[in-house]
């Protein structure tokens, strides 16, 4: 089960993402799409300009630096073509200085050219989903059933809007990445989850050596979430994990 967001007339949300690393752009299009969204990507700044022109995008995820101009040059075209379109940066970290500005002066450079958020690579991918849920809800390009925030497992509980977790009624303190990590499970009940889908989605798309992460964390959420009920949280060795009601 997954929370959805749909454009007004009821069709679904249209993303442009941008970014001249292909795979990078490849993993985004696809998480995306797995949140019901279309997605249209560009690899530069016309291809940019010429997408948004032809797919009319609800948001878009915008790399500062590509191969013909950078990001702030392409969010003048694109607001040219979609004056209130919300745009949502993303920076290296370890971006070259340019006159003394790093990670930090290219996000001040978006906000204030007028992009509307700004990421800083590497980044989780449910970040990313999560930003441009707030940028796209917030400029009124989309709506939310009522109730939609909640997923719902047995008798467990994940409010997404509110970050509250409860089992049987009784209240769950999470972590930030301990709910990321349920949040994940919950959304794809009864299925199996590898550890590098699960390292995709909740730590970052650049995962090299990080695999004993997921052990960790679904042993954490093991005692939060089955301590005193039926186990909800399955191994399937040498395959992944998967979440379904307590039997």
């Amino acid at each position: 089960m997954r929370t959805q967001v749909f454009r007004p007339d009821g069709g679904p949300v249209r993303v442009l993402v941008v970014d001249d690393e292909a795979s990078l752009a490849e993993l985004m299009s696809t998480t995306l799409r797995y949140e019901g969204w279309e997605v249209c990507s560009a690899g530069d700044g016309a291809g940019a300009v010429r997408a948004a022109r032809a797919f009319r995008p609800d948001a878009v995820v915008l790399d500062m630096t590509l191969p013909d101009m950078d990001g702030v040059a392409v969010l003048g075209g694109l607001r040219h073509e979609l004056p209130r379109v919300p745009v949502l940066f993303l920076t290296a970290r370890g971006a070259a200085k340019e006159g003394g500005r790093g990670a930090a002066g290219s996000r001040i450079a978006g906000l204030t050219a007028g992009g509307d958020d700004v990421v800083t690579k590497p980044f989780a991918l449910e970040e990313v989903v999560a930003r441009l849920r707030g940028l796209i809800r917030r400029s009124g390009a989309a709506e939310k059933a009522r109730n939609e925030s909640l997923l719902v497992v047995g008798d467990l509980v994940l409010d997404e809007d509110s970050h509250e977790v409860t089992r049987g009624g009784r209240s769950i303190h999470l972590t930030a990445t301990e709910f990321e990590l349920l949040r994940f499970l919950m959304r794809n009940p009864r299925r199996v989850l590898s550890k590098a889908q699960i390292l995709d989605r909740v730590w970052s798309y650049d995962f090299g050596g990080k695999a004993n992460v997921v052990e960790l964390y679904i042993s954490y959420l093991r005692r939060k979430i089955d301590s005193g009920h039926p186990p909800m949280i399955h191994t399937r060795r040498g395959a992944g994990y998967l979440i379904k009601p307590g039997e």
